[in-house]
């Protein structure tokens, strides 16, 4: 008996010590993130200071449709497509997709923008559910409103890229705002960047708190509700130490849903969305980089910190879970669709890079972190480790993530800051602290309760409520 005690003992501490070896290589992958953002946002400041280029007055400015598909946004959408009629630049079309809602959405819209029945056809061939009508505002003449039957998000921003007519499409949610000059930024990076370009990812910022008037964020503020004040946080470190650093490498595979610009024939060549998964935004970047590379075509896919597009974050932690159990399984969707890119050299640094970032640390890592919490835990209480080796695991799993933060909210001060209330950067701090001392680790459950509804084949959305901004 003691033998096999002894056993346990043993196959708990080497199972332990992979969990420890885990948290290592996590952490010395987010300061290398960490060190590549740092180089990429101090250059992108650079070039802002350098130069103050005018894009509206560019002979070569290409035109946009912002694509905005609504699915039962009754409550916002008035106010979301007021915010998008705001952006400031000229060749712009704002196509709205309402996907079949079954509450007052579209009627909102008619009332809100006088809507009359127009005669614009499709010129794309992306396969899409069958269209109702097509609606021309009377009010505003490059606003149209495409009616169709329900068929997902995917489905619907791929009838928004059939019926634009521009160069460039922006994809945004329904339930967010455009800075007015958020688009004019993108493009200006755009045109910087050159003909390889083919698509741009904007910096999303959580509008829970601040002052809203008309559609337009008056005033920056931090969240009254710890809840969405966590995510300010969280939010700041993904993007600015995640997204600013693949960028630097070319192998920036997500572009967030609430705000991408896309060059819109790269994106019919590729296929357009996907709507078998409900990670549709990362799955349609991760196949654009398959496509290219497969071409052997030059391209670009970047991220650009300072154009801004502010969300409602979730306010309560049930509606946050379905959001996070989404954003998992659409993550491993993802990379399984395009898994002949996993450690293949063929596709440079996303495929050597970040393919395995996200697949090992992002994908199935939730398993090895929500078991190793537990396990560590259990093997102390136990006395099968030593209070030695549960420090080096609480600093590698708890201390270098508070570190994290912290760096992440000096980067934030340093290129593109926006929040300038005392209190507000304060609290940021002692939020940084407390984002890692459970907040996170709840979050790490939910994904593994996403990976476990993805083996389950569990395909649904989960509600998610909207209120007005």
């Amino acid at each position: 008996m003691a033998s096999f005690w002894h056993y346990l003992e043993l196959v708990l501490f080497v199972f332990n010590l992979m969990i420890l070896f885990y948290f290592l290589c996590l952490n010395l992958y987010y300061i290398f993130l960490s060190a590549l953002s740092t180089i990429q946002l101090i250059n992108f400041r650079k070039r802002r200071m350098s130069r103050h280029r005018n894009v509206k007055g560019s002979p070569i400015l290409p035109s946009v449709s912002i694509l905005s598909p609504a699915y039962n946004e009754e409550v916002t959408i008035v106010e979301s497509v007021n915010s998008l009629l705001k952006v400031d630049y000229p060749k712009l079309e704002i196509i709205v997709i309402n996907d079949g809602s079954k509450d007052g959405t579209l009627d909102a819209l008619k009332k809100g923008f006088k809507l009359k029945l127009a005669k614009r056809k499709p010129s794309g061939r992306l396969e899409t559910k069958e269209i109702r009508d097509v609606y021309r505002s009377r009010t505003h003449t490059n606003l149209l409103v495409v009616d169709k039957e329900n068929g997902g998000k995917a489905d619907a921003l791929n009838v928004g890229i059939n019926f634009s007519r521009s160069k460039l499409v922006c994809a945004i949610d329904a339930d967010s705002l455009l800075e007015k000059n958020a688009l004019q930024r993108m493009v200006e990076e755009y045109l910087t960047e050159g003909k390889e370009v083919i698509a741009l990812g904007g910096m999303i910022r959580i509008a829970n708190g601040c002052t809203i008037k008309d559609g337009e964020v008056t005033e920056i503020r931090m969240p009254r509700k710890m809840l969405p004040a966590l995510q300010v946080v969280e939010y700041i470190r993904a993007f600015l130490c995640g997204r600013s650093g693949f960028n630097l490498i070319n192998a920036l595979l997500i572009i967030s849903g609430a705000f991408g610009l896309f060059d819109r024939r790269i994106v019919i060549e590729a296929g357009g969305y996907n709507h078998k998964t409900v990670g549709e935004d990362m799955e349609l970047v991760v196949r654009m980089h398959r496509y290219m590379r497969k071409k052997k075509r030059p391209y670009k896919i970047i991220f650009v910190p300072d154009p801004v597009c502010w969300t409602q974050a979730p306010d309560e932690l049930k509606i946050l879970s379905r959001q996070r159990n989404r954003w998992q399984r659409g993550l491993i969707e993802s990379l399984l669709m395009n898994r002949e890119m996993a450690f293949n050299p063929r596709y440079g640094a996303a495929g050597m890079l970040s393919y395995p970032f996200f697949l090992i640390f992002e994908g199935i890592g939730p398993l090895f972190e929500v078991f190793g919490y537990f396990m560590v835990i259990v093997s102390v209480l136990m006395g099968w480790i030593n209070i030695g080796f549960f420090l080096v695991f609480l600093f590698l799993a708890v201390v270098l993530g508070i570190i994290l933060s912290m760096f992440a909210l000096i980067l934030e001060e340093i290129s593109v800051k926006k929040y300038i209330d005392e209190n507000d950067i304060t609290r940021m701090i002692a939020l940084a602290v407390v984002e890692n001392l459970g907040f996170r680790q709840l979050i790490t459950y939910w994904r593994l309760r996403g990976l476990i509804d993805l083996m389950k084949r569990k395909r649904s959305w989960g509600t998610m409520v909207r209120k007005k901004f």
